[in-house]
């Protein structure tokens, strides 16, 4: 068979997609059309594939496809031979039903080979079967990939018969399938295959016809005045972007929002072109939060900052669809529409300056938090009282800690969090500093809403810190305690960041000196959780809701470190549950253990005693050094006896690695023994002071990390 292979493209041409999903969509679509065609053997050696995507279509193209498939050899195991075949060698009526279904039905029963699986003789058919066609196989694609599109929401709509209804994202319009410069035969969502396209809505000279596979992103380009490809798109953005910003001596700033709204462009426009809008330099005297989310949030534009001081400035960048040589009504379009959303918001912050953040706090009595949980004006109760006892525990400002509480929420009465709820907490802080609250309250309402604690706490920031510890234990503890743990992939009210909140908190306090490495408090996890649980009415809180939210944090911390530490070392140091500011310390100090050429023999050591002492009968007693017989008990006692109180003085210390270094130490006395001695001897009295021995051991070598996990 002569193999012809030549490039394939497929478009799909359609309303206006999801812009937040575009990207999405079209790798989706791209990759269920050359999974097909790669699982029927479409695809030459080589194929490169390139995803399309623009506002109104899905496209793929792959390089080097055969038109059909190379020949496969198979083998058919079909069924035991004494089901498949009568005495006298027929098929019978079983075999010939399967052969049916397996398109076999002309076979010659007679050629079939027969194999055992060591039990019983199969028969097995055997032979060629011809490739597979392209028209076929991309047919298959095609509705594979429709299908398994990762769509947000599907929409009905009525094909132009007036009868038929298909599914799918966005109504569909055309589709292209080029084989080289040949259509293939195929259809999807109602619609037949061709080679025309529309282009531009405004730009384009009309239905843009694709002579072949390969001149797709030019005709589309020269024609069409469409960048068909999501990632040009993006790049020329971003390029026009920098220039024009570049030219106003302005920076975009380093947000990640800049990066999500270039995506989100992206996915709107076609054929984009960056112009210079501004404003009036009056609405700068409103918070600059407030402007940029408007901008970024509501109109799409990139609003442009001064680089020496990071300020908003009065310019803002348009990308539009459109190019032309006078864009002036373009720019004053877009500025007009932008001028009421600012002037919203200066009314805003000007009316909620009006009455003081405190006098809000009232309203929060009419503001539900959750139904068995009751209002937000509860809740602040809740959190003052548990950021007084953190403040008091950590020797913080308890009178400060308690106002930053009772503020916290209290802009949610505003109207500027009312119009843009992403700005909780930042107003607050507004409204707070202009009503003349401490810097301390200032900050602490600024950062409550951070996902995580990055920098060491100083004593300007632990009001700030402990308003954030309080927010998130109740947030867990009360959750919990209501039923709403977080499942799979739901978490509705945040239960895994708030943990990974609370611990970057403790971390923090340690690297600022508030917990000592070498302490377990003064503010421990199950502290905390007791302080939390208090502050809830008797009898809301089950029993066990405070070991399932420990363990649950425990857990999320073990998640966060192995992505970047040694699993084992972290599994070690988890086992124990020790004070969460201490793990990152222990982690680093296992995994240094672990290293030595010590670690994987007094590892298997420690597994082997922690078995041994599980099946002890009874409780385990003091060692009698006096009934020691064997030279290697003796010295093993007399090993742990030198190390135990260095060993145990690093610990106390915050000395981890340097504990593990000395338990290390007792590797050549724990193999002799092991070698030499039989710990389950039939003397109970002996049986019992080598137990005692070996748990005497246990205990310190498991003080910094169950060493045993350790073992490979």
């Amino acid at each position: 068979m002569t193999t012809n292979i030549r490039p394939l493209l497929v478009e799909l041409l359609t309303e206006e997609l999801p812009p937040k999903a575009l990207q999405k969509l079209g790798q989706a679509f791209a990759e269920g059309v050359r999974a097909t065609l790669a699982r029927h053997g479409l695809l030459a050696d080589g194929c490169a594939v390139t995803a399309y995507s623009t506002p109104r279509r899905l496209a793929v193209r792959l390089s080097a496809v055969l038109e059909q498939a190379p020949d496969q050899a198979y083998a058919e195991k079909l069924m035991p031979v004494k089901i498949g075949l009568t005495e006298d060698g027929k098929a019978t009526p079983a075999l010939q039903k399967k052969l049916a279904a397996k398109g076999l039905e002309n076979i010659d029963v007679s050629t079939l080979d027969r194999e055992s699986d060591g039990k019983q003789d199969y028969l097995v058919a055997r032979g060629t079967a011809a490739g597979a066609k392209l028209a076929a196989g991309l047919q298959e694609g095609i509705d594979a990939a429709i299908d398994g599109l990762p769509i947000p929401k599907v929409m009905r709509y009525q094909l132009a018969d007036g009868v038929t209804t298909v599914k799918f994202v966005r109504p569909a319009h055309g589709l292209i399938a080029l084989y080289g410069a040949d259509v293939v035969p195929v259809s999807a969502l109602g619609l037949a295959a061709g080679r025309e396209t529309l282009g531009h809505r405004f730009m384009s000279e009309g239905a843009v016809s694709i002579a072949d596979a390969d001149a797709y992103a030019a005709a589309l380009a020269e024609k069409g005045r469409v960048v068909a490809s999501f990632e040009e798109r993006r790049a020329e953005i971003q390029r026009q972007l920098l220039d024009q910003a570049g030219r106003l001596s302005a920076t975009l700033g380093d947000a990640p929002e800049v990066a999500a709204l270039l995506d989100e462009v992206t996915a709107l426009v076609e054929h984009p072109t960056v112009y210079v809008g501004q404003f009036e330099e009056q609405f700068l005297q409103v918070p600059q939060e407030c402007l940029i989310l408007t901008m970024r949030l509501n109109q799409k534009y990139f609003p442009l900052f001064d680089p020496a001081t990071g300020r908003l400035t009065h310019r803002f960048l348009i990308v539009s669809n459109m190019h032309t040589e006078n864009p002036v009504n373009i720019v004053e379009g877009n500025q007009r529409v932008v001028r009421p959303r600012l002037a919203d918001a200066q009314f805003f912050f000007e009316t909620d300056r009006k009455t003081p953040l405190a006098a809000r706090v009232e309203q929060l009595g009419s503001i539900v938090y959750h139904n068995k949980l009751g209002t937000q004006l509860e809740r602040v109760e809740r959190v003052r009282a548990i950021a007084r006892g953190v403040a008091g525990l950590l020797g913080g400002d308890v009178a400060a800690a308690d106002r930053a509480a009772l503020l916290a929420k209290a802009d949610l009465g505003s109207n500027m969090v009312g119009e843009f709820p992403e700005l909780q907490g930042i107003m607050g802080a507004y409204y707070a500093a202009g009503d003349g609250e401490p810097d301390s309250v200032v900050e602490a309402l600024r950062s409550q809403y951070r996902n995580r604690y990055d920098s060491p706490v100083t004593q300007d920031t632990l009001t700030a810190a402990t308003l954030f510890i309080a927010e998130r234990v109740e947030t867990l503890v009360g959750i919990w305690a209501i039923g709403l743990a977080p499942t799979g992939e739901r978490d509705p009210f945040g239960l895994r960041r708030a943990a990974l909140g609370l611990i970057s908190a403790f971390e923090q306090l340690a690297a600022g000196g508030w917990l000592k490495i070498s302490q377990d408090g003064p503010l421990s996890l199950d502290g905390l959780l007791e302080l939390a649980a208090g502050t809830f009415p008797a009898g809301k809180i089950p029993a066990d809701t405070l070991t399932e939210v420990r363990a649950f944090i425990y857990e999320r911390y073990r998640n966060q470190l192995i992505n970047d530490s040694d699993r084992n070392a972290v599994e070690a140091v988890i086992a124990l549950t020790p004070p969460l500011h201490q793990v990152a310390e222990r982690v680093r100090a296992a995994a240094a253990f672990a290293q030595l050429p010590e670690a994987a023999s007094l590892a298997a050591a420690n597994k082997r005693i922690g078995n041994l002492l599980k099946k002890a009968e009874g409780e385990i007693g003091a060692v009698n050094d006096s009934a020691l017989v064997e030279p290697a008990e003796k010295a093993l006692a007399a090993a742990v006896a030198t190390l135990r109180p260095k060993a145990e003085a690093q610990l106390a210390a915050g000395d981890f690695a340097g504990s593990l270094s000395t338990l290390a130490q007792a590797r050549e006395p724990v193999d002799a023994f092991f070698a030499d001695v039989m710990v389950m001897a039939e003397d109970p009295a002996v049986r019992a002071n080598r137990l005692a021995l070996l748990s005497r051991l246990h205990g310190l070598m498991n003080q910094v990390a169950d060493i045993s996990r350790l073992a490979q």
